[in-house]
């Protein structure tokens, strides 16, 4: 299995770079690992690491990245002297995050052979490791068991599909022994470790509400959305696909008037913009073209860059959260921190806090427009309702903060 594990790694590394001359993201992937370990090599030649011990953090993406910002930030309070590497394996996180401030050095993860996964640690020589959320990089795992490197994963979240607890996971279950705790999301990550004899997890809870609180609570200003939204309520299109925007555009199209929409499409990349552009029948105007006189005429402001969707959402009254029409919905954290009410499509249950608000009247889902129309309408006819609707969400997150404290509380206890 080890030989095939490797083998698809490779495959993987091959096609990627067959691609890079057609495929923007494929090319980022293949440039931002050119020289990589001349680079590394560089950065920790002189690294007095007596004195300034390494802990390595990796975040696959983006979203992960923000998800375990907490724990990089609180750890870089808690050891001042340690040096801080942060990894991505996507190119949305690197190229987004490459000069992140709490980092002492950000770089590309490289591909997760046996070779790389040693030479990496050679450079490296970390005191420690934390993997945020998953990325089972199982080479990179099987280096740092035999180092007895000690390897942490915080927010992880498991699910009973996964190949850890099949019967025929054996392998891969293995390449867990050398983790040294694992801390979970939620009862059901932590049940089913110790339904394969795993005991080292605790149930700390999720650090991304950690993390939109903060953002919350220390919110920047966007004079330029202030002036598109120019006191209108207005709707935001989070995350979209085409499939969400097969149901969003009728919607759009009908309540042109009643709100100012802002829709920031998961993929932002050029053709993605002209399609949506394209398909859009009221006066839209891009973010990264935005004035004061172009504002006041556009319906849509349609964000072409990335990094900024999550700070908009104080801007709504209302959100739609895409991939609900897909593998599963984006974060809805993020606009519910605002106190704003959501929706979205139907592929929501991996996630405990949209099934929660659906439960509990702060989250709808909706399968077609003549949906949407309808429970928007009841809700904007209702100030009262909406009222309690945003106050609920606003709770909601606060009731789930704390996982960061826990995180931290472990690591203090066992220096």
């Amino acid at each position: 299995m080890g030989l095939l594990y490797t083998l698809g790694i490779f495959l993987y590394g091959f096609l990627l770079k067959a691609a890079s001359p057609f495929n923007p993201k494929a090319r980022q992937w293949v440039e931002g690992r050119k020289r990589l370990f001349q680079a590394l090599a560089t950065a920790y030649r002189d690294a007095d690491r007596e004195a300034r011990p390494v802990t390595w953090f990796h975040a696959s993406s983006l979203g992960e990245f923000e998800q375990g910002r907490p724990i990089i930030e609180a750890f870089r309070k808690a050891y001042p002297g340690s040096r801080i590497l942060l990894t991505f394996f996507s190119p949305s996180g690197y190229a987004v995050r490459h000069n992140y401030d709490q980092a002492d050095e950000v770089f590309y993860l490289p591909l997760d052979t046996p070779r790389n996964a040693l030479r990496w640690l050679q450079i490296v020589r970390p005191e420690r490791v934390v993997f945020i959320k998953y990325d089972f990089w199982f080479n990179m795992l099987d280096a740092l068991r035999v180092k007895q490197i000690p390897v942490f994963f915080v927010s992880v979240k498991f699910r009973p599909s996964q190949l850890f607890f099949r019967w025929y996971g054996g392998w891969f279950r293995r390449k867990l022994d050398g983790i040294t705790w694992f801390f979970a999301q939620n009862d059901e990550s932590q049940q089913l470790l110790h339904s394969i004899g795993m005991k080292n997890v605790s149930v700390t809870g999720d650090t991304r509400f950690d993390r939109v609180f903060a953002m919350a609570a220390n919110r920047d200003s966007f004079p330029a959305v202030e002036h598109f939204a120019n006191g209108q309520p207005v709707f935001i299109c989070g995350s979209t696909w085409k499939e969400d925007e097969e149901l969003l555009f009728p919607f759009i199209h009908e309540n042109g008037g009643k709100f100012k929409f802002i829709i920031a499409p998961h993929d932002t990349g050029t053709e993605r913009i002209k399609y949506i552009i394209g398909q859009l029948k009221v006066p839209v105007v891009r973010y990264s073209e935005l004035t004061a006189a172009s504002a006041a005429q556009a319906s849509v402001l349609l964000v072409d860059s990335v990094g900024i969707l999550a700070q908009l959402y104080q801007y709504a009254k209302l959100a739609y959260i895409g991939g609900g029409f897909g593998v599963a919905i984006h974060n809805i954290q993020e606009p519910v921190t605002f106190g704003v009410p959501v929706f979205f499509g139907p592929k929501y249950h991996k996630f405990r806090e949209a099934v929660e608000l659906v439960e509990q009247g702060g989250a709808f889902c909706v399968y077609t427009t003549a949906e949407l129309r309808g429970k928007v309408a009841e809700i904007m006819e209702d100030q009262k309702s909406y009222l309690l609707m945003s106050d609920l969400c606003r709770r909601y997150v606060d009731d789930n903060r704390g996982a960061t404290g826990k995180i931290m509380d472990y690591f203090l206890e066992n220096r």
